[in-house]
C-alpha cells in the first residue's frame, strides 16, 4: 500500500507544480512572488486531499478481496467436504495419458494411498491389468467414455499392497481449459461380486445336483407353466427342458387314473391353491410324450420366498415299475412261503406214503426174483416210485430253496432221466454225447435234476416241431482254458445243453438270472434264477451264451468228487458185515413195520419205538442188558413229539459214540444237508430202497 501511495503522490506533484511554475514566471512583481509562494503549499493541499481518497478506495477494494477470499476460501472447503463425503472412490484424471488430477479422501482410505501420493498415479497402477477381465488395460475402455460421455463397467481394481478386488467404475467426460478429463466414480462390488459368484456356484450346484438324482424334478411358475425339468425328468415325459420352459405343468405332466384311466387332477393346482404338499394316489400313471405309459409316485410343493410367499411349486416323482414289480415279487414270494408250508406237510406224509410203496415193491420183488415178467412191472412201478419222489423234491427246492444233500451220483442217468420226462410227448430229439469214464459229482441228485429239467424246458420252449437238443458231458482237468471259469485250480464236470431255437436278445442277457424276469407271456421268470442258485450252492458255475436267430448254449460246471469224498461214500456190499442191532424211530406205524421187513431182508434185527422218548429208553435199556444197539434211524419230523435232531442231542449225551443216521421227506432241511454238524453220520431221505439202506449202515459198522 505504502508503495501505490507515493506513486500517486509523485503523479500528484507532477500535474501541479508545472502549473504554478507558469503563473509565477508569467506574473510581475509581487504577484508572481505569491505563485512562487503558493505553489508547494497548493501542491501538499491537493496531493493529501488526493491521496486520502485514493487511500480509502485501497482500504475498501482490500475489504471487498479480503470478503472474496473469505468466501472463496469457504467455497473450497466446501466442495472439499463434498468430494470428500461419498463412500465411493472418487477421481479426477487425464483423458490423455490417466496420470490423477485429484481423488477424494475414499479413494485414498479403499485403495491406500496418501494424499501427497495421488499426483503421480495413473489409472492403469490401480488396475489388475493381467487379468482377462481388464485385457490390454485401462485406457482401452476409457475411450469409450470419452466418445460416449459417459461409461459403466465392471473392473478389477488393485490396491497399493497389490490385492485384487471387484469394482464397478462410472465415468463421465468433462473439459475444463482446452482439455478432456474423466471424473470415475468407483464403487467396491467385491462382495456383491463374490455373493454372486457363491450364488452362480450354488445354483449350479442345485442344477448339477438335480439333474443327477434319480428321480424326476419338475419346477413351475406361479401360473403352474414349467420352469425347469431334470434329466430324468425329461427321460420319463419325453420332452426337454427347453422345449418344456413354458409349457403348461399338465400338459408336460400327463397323469391318468390307472384304473378309470381319467384324467388326474394337477398337483401343482392343489399345491399353488392351497401351499400345502400334494401327493399322488397309488394308481396314478404318467403318459409320456411318445405314448409310453409308466406308473409313478409323485409329491408337489409350493416354492416360497423369505417372505412366506408363493413364487412357484415343485414337483418329484418316480417312477414305480420296479416297486410295483418288487411287490407283485413279495407277493409270489409270500404265496411261495404258503406252498413251501404246504409243500413240506404234503412232502411228509407223501413220501412216507412212497417209501412204503417202494419197500414194498422192492421186498416183492426179491420174492419173484424168478419170474422175469413180474420183476420187470415191479421194476417199472419202482422207476415210477422214484419219479414222484423226484417231483416232491423238485416242489420243495421251488418252494423253499435249501442247501443240496450231497451224495456221490453219476451224471448221465440223471441227465437222461430228467430230459426225457420234459420231451416225452413232443416231437423233439434230444442227442447224447456221454464219454466212458465221467467223473461222479458230489451233489444233491434232486436239485442238479430241477437245473436239468428247467434247462431243457427253456430250450423245448425255444425250439419248433423236430428240432433238437444237444447234451454233452465232459471232464475239465484244466480250469484255464475254460472262459466261463473264474478259479485257477479244480477238476470239474461240464454238462454243454445247446438248441438251435431262436435265442436271447442281446440287450436281455444281463437280465435272465434275475428272478421273475421272463420274455414268456406265461412264464414265472424262476427258472434260471433257481438254476443259478442251485448250481452256486453246489460251488458250480453257470454260464449262457446265446445268439439272437440261432440258438443258445448253457454251460453247467460242478466240482468233480474227490478221491475221499468217493472213498467215503464209495457203495459197500448189500450184504451187512457183521450181525447188528437196528434201532427204527418213525411215528408212521406203516413205515416202521415196513423198515422191519428191509432190515430184515438186509440181515439186521429191528427195534421199533415211535417217538423220541421211547427212543432214549430203549437204547438204555439194550446198554443195561447186555444188548447194545449199533445203529439208530430216526425220523427227523415227529408231530407232537422229540423228533430227530433233539433225540440225537440226547444220545450223544448219554453215549458219545453212538452211530446214528437221520430219515426224512425234508429233503432241503438243513440237518439234512449238514447231518454231522447235528451228531449224525449219514442221512438217507424219504423214500429210501434197499440199496440205500444197504450201503449206509455196514458204513457205520466197520
Amino acid at each position: 500500500m505504502r508503495c501505490s501511495l507515493a506513486v500517486t503522490y509523485a503523479l500528484t506533484g507532477a500535474c501541479i507544480v508545472p502549473v504554478f511554475g507558469f503563473l509565477a514566471l508569467s506574473g510581475t512583481g509581487h504577484q508572481g512572488d505569491i505563485y512562487r509562494y503558493m505553489a508547494p503549499l497548493f501542491v501538499g493541499s491537493v496531493s493529501g486531499f488526493l491521496l486520502g481518497r485514493q487511500r480509502q478506495r485501497w482500504l475498501d477494494k482490500i475489504s471487498e478481496l479480503s470478503i472474496a477470499h473469505d468466501q472463496l476460501h469457504e467455497q473450497e472447503e466446501k466442495y472439499r467436504e463434498i468430494f470428500n463425503a461419498p463412500g465411493e472412490s472418487i477421481i479426477i484424471f487425464s483423458a490423455d495419458n490417466g496420470r490423477f488430477i485429484e481423488a477424494n479422501k475414499t479413494f485414498r482410505d479403499v485403495y491406500g494411498y496418501a494424499r501427497e501420493e495421488t499426483p503421480q498415479l495413473n489409472i492403469d497402477l490401480i488396475s489388475e491389468g493381467s487379468s482377462p477381465w481388464n485385457g490390454e488395460g485401462a485406457i482401452p475402455l476409457f475411450q469409450k467414455a470419452i466418445e460416449k460421455g459417459t461409461h459403466t463397467f465392471e473392473w478389477l481394481s488393485k490396491k497399493k499392497d497389490g490385492s485384487i478386488f471387484w469394482t464397478e467404475i462410472s465415468l463421465k467426460k468433462t473439459h475444463f481449459k482446452n482439455q478432456d478429463f474423466l471424473i470415475a466414480a468407483i464403487r467396491d462390488t467385491d462382495d456383491r461380486k463374490k455373493a454372486e459368484e457363491e450364488l452362480r456356484n450354488e445354483k449350479e450346484l442345485l442344477s448339477v445336483t438335480l439333474r443327477s438324482i434319480g428321480d424326476g424334478v419338475i419346477t413351475t411358475d406361479t401360473s403352474a407353466n414349467i420352469v425347469f425339468l431334470n434329466r430324468v425328468a425329461e427321460q420319463m415325459t419325453g420332452w426337454s427342458n427347453e422345449d418344456a420352459k413354458e409349457v403348461a405343468s399338465n400338459k408336460v405332466f400327463n397323469i391318468i387314473n390307472k384304473k378309470t384311466g381319467q384324467k388326474c387332477l394337477s398337483p401343482i393346482h392343489q399345491a399353488l391353491e392351497f401351499g400345502e404338499a400334494v401327493g399322488l394316489d397309488n394308481h396314478t400313471t404318467l403318459i409320456a410324450k411318445d405314448g409310453t405309459i409308466r406308473p409313478i409316485a409323485d409329491s408337489s410343493a409350493p416354492i416360497k420366498d423369505q417372505d412366506d410367499k408363493i413364487v412357484g411349486a415343485v414337483r418329484v416323482f418316480r417312477d414305480t415299475t420296479n416297486e410295483k414289480l418288487l411287490e407283485e415279487e413279495l407277493f409270489k414270494i409270500k404265496k411261495l412261503e404258503s406252498i413251501g408250508v404246504l409243500a413240506g406237510g404234503i412232502a411228509h406224509d407223501f413220501n412216507n406214503i412212497l417209501s412204503a410203496t417202494l419197500g414194498n415193491i422192492e421186498l416183492a420183488g426179491y420174492r419173484t426174483a424168478g419170474d422175469s415178467k413180474t420183476a420187470a412191472l415191479l421194476d417199472s412201478a419202482k422207476k415210477a416210485t422214484l419219479r414222484a419222489a423226484k417231483l416232491t423234491d423238485q416242489l420243495l427246492t421251488f418252494a423253499k430253496g435249501g442247501d443240496p444233500v450231497r451224495k456221490i451220483i453219476s451224471l448221465p442217468e440223471l441227465i437222461k432221466s430228467s430230459a426225457e420226462f420234459i420231451l416225452d410227448d413232443t416231437s423233439i430229439t434230444c442227442n447224447y454225447i456221454f464219454p466212458d469214464k465221467i467223473w461222479q459229482v458230489d451233489a444233491d441228485s434232486g436239485q442238479i435234476s430241477q437245473v436239468i429239467h428247467n434247462i431243457i424246458l427253456n430250450a423245448r420252449q425255444a425250439l419248433r416241431e423236430n428240432d433238437e437238443i444237444n447234451i454233452e458231458c465232459c471232464n475239465i482237468d484244466d480250469v484255464a482254458r475254460e472262459p466261463f471259469l473264474n478259479v485257477d485250480i479244480g477238476e470239474f464236470v461240464r454238462i454243454t445243453v445247446q438248441d438251435n431255437g431262436i435265442g436271447i436278445p442281446n440287450g436281455l442277457m444281463d437280465k435272465i438270472f434275475d428272478p421273475y424276469f421272463t420274455t414268456k407271456q406265461e412264464g414265472r421268470g424262476l427258472g434260471l434264477a433257481i438254476c443259478h442258485s442251485i448250481v452256486n450252492k453246489h460251488n458250480g458255475f453257470l454260464a449262457v451264451d446265446s445268439i439272437p436267430g440261432q440258438g443258445t448254449t448253457v454251460a453247467i460246471y460242478l466240482p468233480a468228487a474227490t478221491d475221499a469224498e468217493e472213498q467215503r461214500l464209495t457203495p459197500t456190499p448189500d450184504s451187512p458185515s457183521r450181525p447188528a442191532r437196528i434201532l427204527v424211530m418213525d411215528d408212521e406205524e406203516m413205515l416202521r413195520n415196513l423198515l422191519q421187513s428191509q432190515l430184515e431182508a438186509l440181515g439186521y434185527e429191528s427195534i421199533l419205538v415211535e417217538n423220541g422218548q421211547q427212543a432214549l429208553e430203549k437204547y438204555q435199556q439194550h446198554q443195561k442188558n447186555g444188548a447194545p444197539i449199533d445203529v439208530v434211524i430216526m425220523d427227523l419230523t415227529i408231530p407232537g413229539g422229540m423228533g430227530g435232531q433233539e433225540t440225537a442231542r440226547r444220545l450223544l449225551q448219554i453215549d458219545p459214540t453212538a452211530k446214528l443216521i437221520v430219515a426224512s421227506g425234508y429233503s432241503n432241511d438243513p440237518v439234512m444237508a449238514n447231518f454231522q454238524e447235528y451228531g449224525f453220520q449219514a442221512a438217507v431221505t424219504k423214500p429210501f430202497d434197499l440199496k440205500e439202506l444197504g450201503n449206509a449202515i455196514p458204513a457205520l459198522l466197520q
